[in-house]
């Protein structure tokens, strides 16, 4: 069986899901059908804890079932999601959308990753985990390319077309290959829970990161928009700018060689540090020039360190339960989003400075965390080598 026709696949199957035209206007298309910026900050925490609770059962179901069957299942399930997107026009609806969304993101993470991670040489981890982020952002790319012609006939348009790439990433799906080994007896979950859970340097890198994860998202998805409003910009620029933004994250291609220059550890390091700078800088401009480079800046900066972040969290995972334990990371990681969510939400209602300005201590208490994570596994490796 060549087990590298899964990452062809995963690689189109992800580039597909990119395709989400209505992105350059998900804010505006959502508050046009009746939802306040509130209400989607709401739905979205509601989301983090949705995906909290089903992380830990889809890992254990992955691990006992297969890959691809829970794949199968979650894709399907994304694809329905963008059906009831396109319906939705009620807070009921949207509230609906998410948990079916929760649902899907729930199972394909950790199991999409495990799959390809065993699909692979262990030297290809970081190179494939770079390019499987950069096929997401090459889709993304091309539908927001399409967006001005799309959004010409209306709003709904952007939404309908979303529908047509997930139904075939979705068929796609079926024709993956299994490669987790079939085990005679049941995996013990509490055992992985353990020790995951003893593994106190990853969780605390996989905190750190899913903070500035969170404020990436905020700044690139919601926050990017108001802002650029408020420095501005026309909106009929916005789908060029969603253009820049994807091919900046096909940078993540390149993170293999970032890191091999700097190592893992400084590369994420130096990020960070440019993250938290461009989030200063979004506090205080309306100039539309500072706003772009800022932002432009962040999206690039995250998309290589996702790689790296997700090469350190399979490496170090050493039992057979590989999506059980990265669903159980994933969970600290739901938890730390839901509840930066919360925060940024509440005051980005106040005003779009404001939601910047708790990005920007968001961001430097993840960088404290990056330096604890840093001072705990040089420790580890200290007395692993003493032993």
């Amino acid at each position: 069986m060549n087990k590298k026709v899964n990452v062809y696949l995963m690689y189109i199957i992800v580039f597909l899901q990119g395709f989400v035209f209505y992105g350059p206007i998900a804010t505006l298309y959502r508050q046009n059908r009746n939802l306040s910026l509130s209400d989607m900050f709401l739905i979205e925490s509601i989301s983090w804890i949705l995906m909290i609770i089903f992380e830990m059962p889809w890992g254990w179901f992955a691990d006992q079932f297969g890959y691809k069957k829970t794949l199968i299942i979650s894709n399907f399930i994304f694809f329905i999601s963008k059906i009831v997107f396109y319906k939705a026009n009620s807070f009921g609806m949207f509230f609906l959308e998410r948990v079916l969304l929760s649902i899907s993101i729930a199972g394909l993470s950790g199991c999409d990753i495990a799959l390809l991670y065993s699909s692979v040489k262990k030297e290809e981890t970081e190179k494939v985990f770079g390019r499987y982020n950069a096929f997401s952002a090459g889709g993304y790319l091309i539908a927001s390319s399409m967006f001005s012609i799309l959004i010409k006939k209306s709003m709904d348009n952007t939404a309908f077309w979303t529908i047509i790439p997930y139904a075939i990433a979705a068929v796609l799906t079926l024709f993956l290959k299994e490669v987790n080994i079939q085990r005679k007896t049941k995996s013990n979950f509490g055992q992985s829970l353990m020790i995951a859970v003893k593994n106190k340097s990853i969780i605390i890198l996989i905190i750190s990161f899913s903070l500035i994860n969170e404020v990436v998202q905020v700044v690139s998805v919601f926050l990017n928009q108001s802002q650029y409003v408020r420095s501005g910009i026309d909106i009929k620029y916005f789908g060029v700018l969603a253009v820049v933004m994807q091919i900046v994250r096909l940078s993540s291609t390149k993170a293999y060689k970032f890191s091999d220059r700097l190592g893992q550890n400084g590369s994420i390091q130096i990020l960070y540090s440019v993250i938290i700078v461009c989030c200063i800088a979004l506090v205080f401009t309306s100039n539309a020039i500072i706003t772009i480079i800022s932002v432009i800046c962040i999206c690039g900066s995250a998309a290589i360190i996702a790689p790296i972040v997700l090469d350190i969290e399979n490496k170090g995972i050493a039992t057979m339960n590989r999506a059980t334990m990265l669903s159980i990371f994933a969970m600290f990681g739901d938890l730390t989003a839901a509840g930066a969510n919360v925060m940024i939400g509440k005051t980005a209602d106040i005003s779009t400075s404001f939601g910047f300005v708790t990005c920007v201590g968001m961001s430097i208490f993840a960088y404290i965390l990056l330096m604890v994570y840093k001072k705990k596994s040089l420790k580890e490796v200290y007395n692993e080598n003493r032993i």
